[in-house]
């Protein structure tokens, strides 16, 4: 038997692979699934089924494109109306070779959502795994309030009781497999370890430990960001939606090609440092650093339009289009041939981005002159942030511009000057011209000694 782990870096997507002999399964596959393909290769196996955790939220399901490839058969949990695959119950059991995996609905994060155990009869009667999908993560339990918050507080029970009654009892040494690792929107505080166990959550996981009543308190009282992209893909993953052939190429285009596409209502996506934002950008374009396109493009991009990018390199592109398409954007037109050096080189027209240190930021808000915009989420403002400071989240910025003072300097400062990159450039671009990036941000200002709210 093999259990391979595949990860989706920045959306921290876990999906699985199983091997048993000649067959393999897959749970929650990613939209680009050339992976699952190469393993089956390299362990001359065929991909028979595909098991859905649940209607995923933060990427696109890859269903789609191994049924294309591989003709297996797609499973997911009652409770809505998907328009393909087939619906599971409670129960359910599958055989591969000595291994048996039983589906057992846990609802709770969804009303559909399912987990699935691993028995090894080859060896025994004990389960050996369990993927939980987004029920229980490593150190965290799943969100009640994606699916509306006149379902929250019973689905809050719902997930309680699913993961006492149903994932727990499965025993202390059965190896749990979650649907996502830290750094996902879909938990508030996972852990990092990517992986644990029954025995080792039931320690652990403080949410455990707590009784119903406090389990749905807390469940209920739990403020985390929505991207708005999210209901993009909840409509994706519910229907049939056209399998990708493979990973899309955008063709380089020159930089006259891209000032056209611009006027007729393209958008420029910029993956560069902010640094190298800060020399030159096209105005207009929106700026995210290409380690941040997953956390922050469902926020940030349009999908209803052609999208180019600025990459600091070609080799940068095809990253970039496979974090896209992971979240649906599946219109990426080109990339700018030989970068905003050469959209420099043929004499179109560009715009810096000023910046400033934390002591020049310091001196301008101290004499009335500047005032400091911290975007980052609410988690990490709450946790540590400068006295004083306006606190707009990025992804909400474009429907709070009414709060944004136009008089003053606007000091971006986020917490080492990606976002205040990001934000500065939105708001130049919307005739803020004031604000300014803080490079180094609140790293740097704590590094100098300056006052901040702990």
């Amino acid at each position: 038997m093999l259990v391979e782990r595949i990860e989706s870096e920045g959306l921290a997507h876990f999906s699985y692979m199983v091997v048993e002999g000649s067959r393999a399964f897959v749970v929650d596959p990613r939209r680009d699934c050339e992976v699952y393909l190469d393993i089956a290769r390299r362990e001359g196996a065929r991909i028979t089924h595909v098991f859905e955790t649940h209607r995923n939220e933060d990427y696109v399901i890859g269903s789609m494109e191994i049924v294309e490839r591989t003709g297996a058969r797609v499973f997911h949990g009652p409770g809505l109306d998907f328009d393909y695959g087939e619906r599971l119950s409670d129960g359910q059991t599958f055989s591969f070779g000595h291994l048996k995996l039983r589906a057992i609905h846990t609802p709770g994060h969804t009303e559909e959502s399912m987990s699935f155990a691993l028995v090894d009869e080859g060896t025994g009667d004990e389960v050996v795994a369990v993927f939980t999908g987004d029920a229980l993560f490593v150190g965290d339990v799943g969100r009640t309030d994606l699916p509306g918050p006149e379902k929250r507080e019973g689905l809050s029970h719902a997930l309680f009781r699913s993961l006492h009654d149903k994932i727990l009892s499965l025993g202390d040494g059965a190896i749990v497999y979650p649907g996502h690792g830290a750094g996902s929107v879909c938990g508030g505080d996972i852990s990092e370890r990517a992986f644990s166990t029954i025995g080792l959550e039931r320690k652990q996981n403080p949410l455990l430990r707590l009784t119903e009543p406090e389990f749905v308190k807390d469940r209920m009282e739990q403020r985390l960001d929505r991207p708005p992209y999210f209901r993009k893909m909840e409509v994706m993953n519910l229907h049939h939606h056209t399998a990708m052939s493979g990973l899309p190429d955008p063709p380089a285009v020159s930089p006259k090609e891209i000032k056209a596409a611009l006027e007729k209502g393209g958008v420029l996506l910029d993956l560069r440092m902010p640094h190298s934002v800060a020399g030159a950008y096209v105005k207009g374009a929106t700026s995210v650093w290409i380690d941040g396109l997953a956390a922050y493009a469902g926020w940030l991009l349009p999908y209803d339009r052609p999208i180019y990018l600025v990459a600091e390199d070609p080799c940068q592109v095809e990253r970039a289009v496979r974090i896209l398409v992971r979240i649906g954007y599946d219109h990426i037109a080109g990339y700018l041939r030989g970068g905003m050096s050469q959209w420099l080189r043929e004499g179109f027209p560009y715009e810096v981005l000023p910046t400033m240190n934390v002591t020049q930021t310091r001196d301008l808000v101290q004499r009335g002159k500047a005032i400091i915009l911290d975007p980052r989420p609410g988690h990490e403002y709450e946790e540590v942030s400068v006295p004083g400071a306006k606190h707009i989240f990025v992804g909400e910025l474009g429907s709070r511009l009414s709060e944004v003072p136009r008089s003053t300097q606007l000091a971006c400062m986020c917490s080492a000057g990606f976002r205040g990159g990001m934000v500065a450039v939105m708001l130049r671009n919307l005739g803020f011209e004031g604000a300014f990036n803080v490079l180094g941000g609140i790293g740097a200002w704590k590094a100098a000694g300056f006052e901040l709210r702990e």
